[in-house]
């Protein structure tokens, strides 16, 4: 598994993907090799997958491509049955790893292109390593039906649907939002990176212009978006309801805020199916999402969608008016997580999918 910051998972989506599909393969009989980040010692093990820890260029246009340039040069001399490379940005490697004969499928992500963090030669590029992907790879991942839609329409190929799995909660650890300062029920949630295509701006203006009476709880910074967190700040330095926490780090803490929201305020817009959505959903949230075809897909009915901030005002306030109609929703959408984006099921399509790129298929 090659092209991330690697495993324990204390990033994003990718990490998280890598940890629960990874570990699940090691249990199911596989040997599974991981690609990290970092200074720790070369080699190491995790939750039974092996680790490559290789350096990377501290640079937001860099930082990705060099580390799995190491990690490719590394894996030549270390043959393996399949590999799995996550992100296409890392396109331009594949034709090194089609020359070891190794099978390849690249997982694509969302739509990275339209990330306002990259400029128009950082679009250019990732538009170009969207051809490449399809050109090099054996196979195409993509995690929702929209991302397939986009591959088929705009390069004509054909790609397998494989989603992320979501964390089911049944119940809020109470005593520990407590000991934070919260209670259950009693605060509204975003959880997001500071990044236009995430409009935490929209939202926090938004709930501004709201009558609610409990508190926005805001989690996540700018790794690479200061201007944009500085917008952020000063809509909420107008408003003494609005909390800008910074990111947490503590799982357990986190999972609790999700699971003891008023509502879970949900931004992001060109990813595909998004695991911070998954894991509100798993917790029982009741979910506000920006209207956009990725959200409708993994909600279902059991969303709410805004696409300003008036309409986001209205949804926190309805929230707020009949917190039983916001907790059956949550409710729904935790059922749906339960049923559609399991864990088990994604690794096991891992899994067919890897024994089909060995076999040719």
């Amino acid at each position: 598994m090659i092209g991330t910051r690697g495993v324990p998972a204390r990033y994003g989506g990718f990490e998280t993907a890598i940890e629960e599909i990874g570990s699940r393969l090691v249990a199911a009989g596989h040997e599974v090799r991981v690609y990290c980040r970092g200074a720790e010692s070369p080699q190491g093990e995790y939750k039974g997958m092996r680790l490559v820890h290789l350096p990377a260029v501290r640079h937001k246009a860099l930082e990705t491509l060099s580390h799995t340039t190491l990690s490719v040069a590394h894996l030549l001399f270390r043959r393996t049955d399949v590999a799995l490379v996550f992100n296409a940005a890392n396109a331009p490697l594949l034709p090194l790893i089609k020359l070891a004969r190794i099978p390849v499928a690249t997982h694509v992500d969302g739509l990275e292109w339209k990330r306002a963090k990259w400029n128009g030669t950082g679009r250019r590029y990732y538009l170009a390593a969207e051809r490449l992907a399809v050109r090099w790879s054996r196979q195409i991942i993509a995690d929702a039906v929209a991302i397939q839609h986009y591959y088929r329409d705009r390069y004509g190929a054909p790609s397998v649907m494989i989603p992320y799995g979501a964390p089911i909660q049944d119940d809020c650890d109470a005593g520990l939002l407590a000991r934070e300062g919260y209670q259950v029920g009693e605060f509204h949630l975003v959880v997001a990176r500071f990044e236009p295509e995430n409009h935490v701006d929209l939202i926090v203006e938004g709930y501004t212009r709201s009558s609610a009476k409990l508190p926005l709880v805001v989690v996540g910074s700018a790794p690479y978006a200061e201007e944009y967190s500085r917008r952020i700040s000063a809509l909420a330095e107008k408003d003494e309801r609005v909390r800008l926490v910074g990111g947490v780090w503590d799982q357990d803490l986190l999972d609790a805020l999700y699971a003891g929201c008023a509502s879970y305020l949900h931004g992001h817009s060109v990813g595909g199916t998004n695991p911070s959505l998954l894991r509100a959903m798993g917790a029982g949230a009741p979910v506000v999402a920006f209207d956009v075809v990725f959200n409708h897909e993994v909600l279902g009915d059991s969303g709410v969608f805004f696409a300003g901030p008036d309409d986001l005002a209205a949804a926190v306030e309805a929230a707020e008016a009949s917190p039983s109609h916001a907790r059956e929703r949550g409710d729904s959408g935790r059922e749906r997580a339960r049923t559609h984006y399991t864990w088990d099921d994604v690794a096991a399509r891992y899994e067919r999918l890897c024994h089909d790129l060995k076999a040719g298929a």
